[in-house]
């Protein structure tokens, strides 16, 4: 490990070669039951999880120009995103996207530690969600840890059951709003109360909400531990000025439990009272005073409990607090450094050319294609003939009539069958032209030629293609 990283110790959960009990490169799985906690951390991941909650089963019944405002209509190919309409052609779009959305993680982790875990992954959201529908059912933690340990019965059962419909419920909302933004989700309720569902909308809803059930409801912190990428090489964005969760050692240790009031100093101890309610509180069942680890998730439940705590001792608040590690040894942390500036600047660069090449995309579309069955025509007054099929597409969400120009070479004669070009919102137009030509003009055998197709009523909305002429060797 270089010196600019930190250290990341493994924590309780990790398998040791002294653990007998160890047969695998994995630790035996013991259930973590987080105890909920209050504070300002849990009111903003609250606040987060109800508007990210909010927009994803809001979205989907949103309408926009008597459409519905967020759909990707595969069998249409129209992806719509709110006044938006986006086509395959626009693809590079969503890579150009999926690049600035990676850029931005590297960037905020490098900022400021796991953001992306602790308050916007969606793991992280729905199983707070299936937490709380635990905790509405089966109590608070000792309530659901006594209950875990007794017997089968018949109330247990209940509760039990009870939790388990109400999770299915919950999962299968979600996987049916998850298939409402690919097929319209009116439609798509429609076709569940009149038992006419799809049988690929059938196994999306049903693959998507066991998904959501097993992760959220069974998984939870294994996801994080095991399945997720993302904490194997957080450490290669992490640096010394990384804004992290960390439990300040030296003015906690050594720790141990004493009454109120008494000045631990006077009894040789640290801030720390052992209390271990910032263990009780983790989600993923770590301790934060074992170090930086790469399970824990971000979410700051020990920064609120352990504020608490020393709230009632009457000691100063901040004992496990967001920091770094320059700022644990006493030097001065740097916000703005290369790394940082360099993120900024790319996203800013990224971001801006996505902005602009969307507002100046034209929503028209000209695919030139030549006739096949030969490379040119000879007519009975000696010109030359050029075959060709014109593929228009129109992007926009209304119809519009084209007027089609020819250029490139002097005295060209443009001849198109239809009278009119017309094309409706989404429809594609195949279009035969022929480009005639004295081949007295001709320089070459093969020669570039230019098709502009303007909309009648829009000049603004303009495609030019290149084509290829061809006639007789000079």
């Amino acid at each position: 490990m270089s010196e600019n990283k930190p250290t990341v110790k493994p924590s309780a959960a990790a398998v040791s070669e002294s653990d007998p009990e160890s047969s695998s490169f994995y630790a035996k799985h013991k259930k973590v039951y987080p105890r909920e906690v209050h504070g300002i951390f849990r009111n903003l991941r609250t606040i987060g999880i109800l508007v990210l909650l909010g927009l994803y089963y809001g979205v989907a019944w949103l309408q926009w120009d008597g459409h519905q405002a967020v759909l990707f209509d595969l069998p249409a190919r129209k992806f719509y995103v709110f006044g938006l309409t986006f086509w395959p052609q626009d693809f590079f779009f969503f890579a150009w996207l999926l690049v600035i959305a990676a850029l931005s993680l590297f960037y905020f982790t490098a900022l400021a530690g796991r953001l992306w875990c602790g308050y916007a992954c969606p793991q992280t959201v729905w199983t707070e969600a299936f937490l709380w529908i635990e905790r509405k059912i089966e109590g608070t933690r000792g309530q659901q840890m006594k209950r875990d340990k007794s017997e089968m019965s018949a109330t247990k059962f209940r509760i039990k059951a009870l939790k388990h419909i109400v999770w299915i419920a919950f999962a299968l909302f979600t996987g049916f709003t998850f298939v409402g933004y690919f097929t319209p989700i009116r439609e798509l309720a429609g076709n569940i109360l009149s038992f006419s569902l799809g049988p690929w909308e059938t196994f999306w809803i049903l693959f998507y909400s066991f998904a959501t059930y097993g992760n959220a409801g069974w998984m939870r912190e294994q996801v994080c531990i095991y399945m997720c990428p993302y904490a194997r090489f957080q450490s290669a964005m992490f640096d010394k000025d990384t804004l992290i969760i960390a439990y300040d050692e030296k003015r906690g240790e050594p720790r141990g439990s004493r009454k109120r009031g008494i000045d631990p100093k006077e009894k040789g101890l640290g801030d720390c009272v052992d209390c271990t309610l910032c263990v009780q509180v983790c989600p993923t069942g770590i301790d934060i005073r074992n170090g930086l680890q790469y399970e824990c998730i971000g979410c700051a439940a020990c920064i609120d409990v352990c504020d608490d705590v020393m709230d009632k001792m009457g000691y100063e608040k901040g004992l496990i607090r967001y920091t770094t590690e320059h700022n644990l040894s006493g030097q001065k942390t740097k916000i703005l450094r290369p790394r940082i500036i360099m993120y900024t600047l790319l996203l800013l660069a990224l971001a801006g050319g996505l902005v602009y090449a969307v507002s100046q995309r034209v929503l028209l579309e000209l695919d030139i294609i030549r006739d096949r069955s030969g490379l040119y025509r000879e007519t009975d007054e000696g010109l030359i003939d050029n075959i060709y099929t014109l593929k228009i597409i129109n992007m926009d969400q209304k119809p519009h009539q084209y007027e089609l120009s020819v250029s490139g070479l002097e005295g060209m004669e443009l001849i198109v069958k239809k009278p009119e070009i017309t094309a409706n919102s989404g429809e594609v137009v195949d279009l035969p032209v022929t480009v005639r030509l004295d081949p007295a003009v001709l320089e070459r055998a093969s020669n570039e030629i230019e098709f502009t197709l303007t909309a009648k009523d829009d000049p603004e909305l303009t495609r030019t293609e290149t084509g290829r002429f061809v006639g007789p060797r000079i």
